[in-house]
């Protein structure tokens, strides 16, 4: 507190010197003298500046070169400077031969605006942007550069982003078309039609396979379903589930200029929920066993992995029409043994057994078995 007082001391003689002569200064320093003293308060971070540089990535689909970056986590207020209301994108087509680098100054004055993307607050919270540059080409090799500015209300841009490269290919295959699919009780096996062109109307169609996508909504990406590209114009998918609905679309995979594959643009999607209606296999391989008292019957579980349960019919009279046979088992039995214990000594029982999976399709009956009680 020493050199508060200190300056409240000071403060009181410069007003007692300077009242007669300038009132308003006096006024001034007493209002200084009043404010001057007091706990200091707790220092406080600046406030956080809106990030004003985007970073872009950028790769080639087919036609077109997709540019992506991640948005600020917030945005300024509107009011402010730093409020961005929209994003400005630039390209800027150079010969091979042109200089790697290049300045912001000479970007500016040669590269042209290709985009502008209104934006709301609902796009920051670190979400990712794209954008698709359709591309035409002429013929002649060339490289593009691209970068994006972040820009107000009123206009004033931002700096630019980082300066991204591209040497697109021209020789990329065009996407492939009638895509179907067809279910079964192990697969949905997806078809199509290969391209028959590139995306610069060249021929033969630049193809070292195919990517197959499938994604549980049509507005969320696809997953790639193949490790390697597929050689051939189907793909089955074994692992899907039934009674959910899925989408799916195909790209077509070329050599780009630099050796690395590039897609081709996505197929029409297609979407299928599959039902199963397919009835299981019939048990096989049953073995049976007679005591006394009791007829024992066994065999190996179906290999069908949505199998329910089974059931055991038996009849004295092996001629008699199957639908006729009793049905010892009321519920679906689990176990893959049964005992029959109501058996009369003497004769001969004959049996066969059905699979029924979790949607209630019941396979054809299985061969009949038979035993004689001893």
């Amino acid at each position: 507190m020493q050199y508060a007082v200190w300056r409240r001391d000071a403060s009181e003689i410069l007003v007692k010197h300077f009242a007669n002569k300038a009132p308003l200064v006096a006024l001034a320093l007493a209002l200084l003298t009043t404010f001057s003293c007091g706990k200091r308060g707790v220092p406080l971070p600046p406030p956080e500046r809106v990030q004003q540089r985007a970073e872009i990535a950028a790769f080639q689909r087919g036609n077109q070169v997709v540019l992506s970056w991640k948005m600020p986590a917030r945005n300024a207020s509107p009011g402010s400077v730093l409020h961005i209301a929209s994003i400005d994108i630039f390209r800027l087509a150079e010969p091979l031969s042109s200089p790697l680098a290049v300045s912001e100054e000479e970007f500016a004055s040669r590269s042209i605006l290709i985009g502008s993307i209104p934006i709301t607050n609902d796009d920051f919270g670190l979400k990712t942007i794209t954008y698709r540059d359709t591309l035409e080409f002429a013929g002649q090799p060339v490289r593009l550069r691209y970068a994006v500015r972040y820009v107000n209300a009123s206009g004033q841009r931002a700096a630019f982003s980082n300066f991204f490269l591209l040497e697109p290919a021209a020789r990329v295959a065009s996407a492939p078309t009638s895509l179907s699919t067809s279910v079964a009780q192990e697969a949905v096996t997806l078809s199509w039609t290969a391209p028959t062109q590139n995306v610069d109307g060249t021929t033969p169609p630049n193809i070292i396979g195919y990517n197959v996508y499938r994604s549980p909504s049509a507005r969320e990406a696809g997953r790639l379903l193949n490790q390697t590209p597929v050689s051939q114009t189907s793909f089955a998918d074994r692992g899907f589930e039934f009674t959910k609905e899925y989408f799916y679309f195909v790209r077509a995979v070329s050599v780009g200029t630099g050796g690395e594959p590039v897609e081709s643009s996505e197929s029409p999607v297609v979407s299928v929920k599959p039902v199963d209606t397919f009835a299981p296999s019939a048990p096989t391989a049953i073995t049976i066993a007679a005591t006394p008292t009791t007829i024992s019957i066994f065999f190996p579980p179906n290999l069908e992995t949505d199998i329910a349960g089974y059931r055991i019919y038996r009849s004295t009279d092996p001629d008699r029409p199957k639908t006729e046979w009793e049905q010892l088992t009321k519920e679906l039995l689990t176990p893959n043994t049964f005992v029959d214990d109501k058996v009369e000594t003497g004769k001969t029982y004959y049996y066969y057994i059905t699979a029924t999976d979790k949607f209630g399709n019941v396979s054809s009956p299985s061969e009949v078995v038979n035993e004689t009680v001893p």
